[in-house]
């Protein structure tokens, strides 16, 4: 009697979601209990079905953010890059936009490498998208998080900078080496690399006979960071 009653129950249940699926709410609840259940590849497919159907519903609209929501959750980054831009790109004017510009950042920044020796050409749309969500919408539930990810990129840029300039100066290639630790006192001051930036600055510059250069920065070096060991090591050069 029992496996009766299940049985009838579950064709009522796939009878339920055949007729549901003639409209643009059921077929969009039938997706998401697929992505509930964490069938992302399924729930993909059913989700652009409804975007196919029911083209002029608003479940076609919600679809496309689902889509960009389960390829996110699945951690295919680049794709869900490209949902997030494609939706901001038709929908601009979207209750959800900053959610949907916090998402597309989110989405570069986990497409950085772990260690920054790699590739981080990403490390800049990261920036400006992030950026791009703090400018436009100073209110929104994500600036704290939007900030955090910011910074950390920037900082990874800044490292980035340091790995170069230190690669140059241990192989004592002092022209290359000044360029770069230029770079990281302009570009990235007040992230911790100022007294080693300025101090490799002083020594590289007086290597390759570029006193004036070397005087300018040693005269900043000792007024910003007095008593410091870079200070001694770039005093030191200068003798």
């Amino acid at each position: 009697m029992t496996l009766i009653c299940a049985s009838s129950l579950f064709l009522a249940a796939c009878s339920s979601v055949e007729k549901n699926s003639n409209t643009p709410e059921g077929s969009f609840a039938i997706a998401e209990e697929f992505d509930k259940g964490e069938r992302y590849e399924e729930a993909i497919r059913r989700y652009t079905e409804v975007k196919n159907k029911f083209p002029y519903s608003n479940y076609a609209t919600k679809s496309e953010l689902a889509i960009a929501d389960v390829y996110y959750k699945q951690e295919s980054y680049a794709e869900a890059q490209v949902a997030y831009q494609m939706f901001k790109d038709l929908h601009p004017t979207s209750p959800q936009a900053d959610y949907v510009q916090f998402r597309l950042g989110m989405s570069y920044f986990m497409q950085l490498p772990a260690t920054i020796d790699r590739d981080l050409s990403l490390a800049n749309d990261t920036i400006l998208n992030l950026s791009d969500l703090i400018k436009k919408y100073p209110n929104s539930q994500y600036i704290a998080e939007a900030k955090e990810k910011r910074s950390a990129t920037i900082k990874m840029l800044a490292e980035k900078e340091e790995y170069i300039a230190d690669f140059y100066f241990k192989r004592e290639i002092y022209d290359s080496a000044l360029g770069r630790y230029e770079g990281l006192y302009k570009n990235y001051s007040g992230l911790g690399f100022d007294k080693k930036s300025l101090s490799r600055i002083v020594i590289c510059a007086k290597k390759i006979d570029d006193t004036p250069k070397a005087q300018k920065y040693l005269k900043i070096l000792a007024s910003d960071f007095p008593g410091t060991s870079e200070l001694k090591d770039a005093e030191k050069e200068m003798k």
